[in-house]
């Protein structure tokens, strides 16, 4: 099966935003490898508080970011509106520094899934389907972070490999109605699974916003490239999945892997 030249370079565009690890990057190149080694220093007291604080702002978010969506009326994604209300967020937040992490972070992680999800629903992507709604969810894991790149668990087919079971246990247990209430053990370990990689660019984003250099950026503006970071990951996770109803799942993960090879 030949792709079109317009789908080949959906692909080949989604390849190179999958396959380019950590929300650093996205800050400034000199800084990163400082955020970077930071990052791997934090006490694991610390480490342990961002999982759990990111666990409930996984949490906190299902509700109002995902459960009301097939009832709005807007069709296409409102990125930059998203990105407005983030900053907003991320400017509240940066005023009190890492104490009011755990009250902005639900506030962003909101904010951003109800982005991700809208994306999704203007790939094709049914928005009513629980295993659509835990796929938004997913990418969250789909940032590769800090950890290496040799690390057989950082490619972007062997995470969904890896939480492809999780999201097929949760979404054959759970109605549309019932993926907030967070009741179902197959949801719950789900969630646990994302946190514990969306805890990796937190931690980053935590960092950078401890940096002098950095941090005189603004809560604001890190929390803009934190949302636009996670916006780039959705719209190329759905345009994978896009094509790979569109094509056979089979056929453009060969042709993924070709892509990443050439790169």
């Amino acid at each position: 099966m030949i792709l079109s030249p317009e789908d080949q370079q959906k692909l080949a565009d989604s390849v190179n935003i999958l396959s380019h690890p950590g929300f650093t990057r996205k800050i400034t190149k000199s800084a990163a490898e400082t955020i970077e080694q930071t990052t791997h220093l934090l006490p694991e007291k610390l480490t342990k508080s961002l999982t759990s604080i990111t666990h409930t702002a996984l949490e906190k978010s299902l509700d109002s970011a995902l459960l009301t969506l097939a009832t709005q009326k807007y069709h296409n994604p409102r990125k930059k509106t998203h990105q407005l209300l983030a900053g907003i967020s991320g400017a509240a937040g940066g005023a009190f520094g890492l104490p009011a992490l755990a009250v902005e972070l639900p506030i962003s992680t909101t904010i951003m899934l109800r982005s991700i999800a809208e994306i999704a629903r203007c790939l094709g992507e049914d928005i009513n389907s629980p295993e659509t709604k835990l796929a938004c969810l997913e990418v969250f894991a789909l940032s590769q972070g800090t950890t290496s790149e040799n690390d057989g668990e950082t490619g972007y087919y062997a995470i969904r490999s890896l939480l492809a079971k999780s999201i097929s246990d949760a979404a054959s247990r759970l109605t549309a109605q019932e993926l907030g209430k967070q009741s179902s053990p197959a949801l719950v370990k789900f969630l646990k699974t994302i946190a514990a990689r969306f805890s990796i660019p937190v931690s980053e984003k935590v960092v950078a916003q401890s940096i002098p250099v950095i941090g005189a950026i603004g809560g604001a503006s890190i929390n803009l490239l934190f949302i636009r970071y996670f916006q780039e990951i959705a719209e190329a996770h759905f345009t994978v999945r896009y094509l790979e109803k569109k094509y056979t799942a089979e056929h453009i993960e060969n042709l993924f892997e070709q892509e990443l090879n050439r790169l």
